[in-house]
């Protein structure tokens, strides 16, 4: 698996994070924002966290999208009790075999029947202790954090974590870290655009996406082991990057096809690889399209409604109802529409995204995007044999 350096990045991330940038709020919290399979775990685990390591940075990371059958909030409990277990090593392991109740870490009472299974309500006292016990500050990375905001546990968490971050932190000193990413920017943005979001004031980053150099990197690799390929036609293969929807595994599998011994394509790889990414992005629109269509019509008047209203979208007033009348033809209660957002939600994989303040979203951003373009083309709704759509 091909693996590109974003050293520079990582190395004015981390800086930030120490608070060596005057201009950032990274020391408050560092919100990054970049769509699903586009390096953006690849580039935290790689690359920012090695960085915070050699700074002499404990690290702790969880991705609440690889277990999602698990309370978000007590993912994150369990990875910052496990970096604690870990730092406190022998001493803890001898004090629970000496039947002692507790520990003390630089003054704070830590209960040895709660380490590594730290609850909510004893984060701020973990995080705090971890920095104790290793001398050192902490980065808490936590990825695809939207999803904490799925369970009352994981609100806590957050809640917990901001406390603990206005605790630990001072003018001058940072003790803890949060890097918090998101495939989906508006999801992210309820973490911090309310007056109730844990977060509210901090900003999200939209995580730069590879490039140019990556491009550039890719041509040198290509003419080092197939020298008649010679010269690279690289703004060719950056708009088949583009195409492909800047995603590292779909490009580079495509390019694996095209550079085949067992190809069949005649001509300039670059060319094969555009028709590949043109193929791609059609694929990718039909599904979205046949899964659309194959909703009941209800469904489909609610994924539009969301679809068009974004974060202003509300499932059950009276203007949403109206809606729904409107482009079913049929009377629609709340209690009709709430079926239809449960329709949604167990569609496989699910169409839609509910937080425990019980706040929707669409699930998959690039929906959003199909969405959006047709809607510009004119050529929204897809025809659809479920529903003959009332005209506006």
């Amino acid at each position: 698996m091909l693996y590109y350096p974003r050293t520079p990045l990582a190395s004015s991330l981390a800086d930030a994070l120490q608070g060596k940038d005057v201009f950032s709020d990274a020391p408050n919290g560092l919100f990054l924002a970049a769509p699903r399979r586009t390096g953006k775990s690849t580039f935290l685990q790689a690359d920012l966290m090695p960085e915070l390591q050699r700074r002499q940075v404990v690290v702790v990371y969880v991705d609440l999208w690889a277990d999602q059958k698990r309370d978000p909030g007590s993912l994150i409990a369990e990875a910052v009790g496990q970096a604690l277990l870990k730092q406190l090593g022998v001493v803890a392991k001898t004090a629970k075999l000496a039947g002692l109740d507790s520990i003390s870490v630089g003054g704070i009472k830590i209960d040895t029947s709660k380490i590594g299974k730290v609850d909510g309500s004893t984060l701020t006292d973990a995080l705090r202790a971890l920095s104790e016990a290793s001398k050192a500050p902490v980065a808490l990375v936590i990825d695809e954090a939207q999803h904490a905001l799925t369970s009352e546990a994981g609100e806590t968490a957050m809640a917990a974590l901001k406390s603990a971050r206005d605790q630990l932190n001072r003018p001058g000193e940072v003790r803890l870290m949060l890097v918090m990413s998101g495939s989906d920017r508006d999801k992210l943005l309820r973490l911090v655009n309310t007056n109730a979001a844990p977060f509210y004031g901090s900003q999200i980053h939209r995580m730069p996406e590879l490039g140019a150099d990556f491009i550039a990197h890719i041509a040198q690799l290509i003419v080092r082991q197939r020298a008649d390929l010679a010269p690279v036609n690289e703004a060719t293969l950056s708009e088949a990057f583009t195409r492909f929807g800047q995603r590292p595994q779909f490009f580079m599998e495509a390019l694996g096809q095209v550079l085949s011994p067992l190809a069949t394509n005649t001509g300039r790889f670059e060319d094969a690889m555009l028709d590949k990414a043109l193929q791609k992005q059609d694929a990718d629109e039909s599904q979205m399209e046949s899964d659309f269509t194959a909703l009941r019509p209800l469904e489909q008047a609610v994924l539009w409604r969301m679809l068009e209203l974004g974060q202003r979208f509300r499932p059950y007033d009276a203007d949403a109802l109206q809606f729904y009348n409107e482009k079913t033809g049929e009377k629609v209660t709340v209690a009709k529409a709430q079926k239809a957002l449960e329709g949604l939600r167990a569609h496989q994989p699910s169409l839609i995204w509910k937080s425990a303040r019980s706040e929707y979203a669409v699930e998959d951003a690039a929906m959003l995007r199909w969405y959006t373009q047709r809607a510009a083309a004119g050529s929204w709704p897809p025809a659809s044999p479920q529903l003959d759509w009332v005209d506006e």
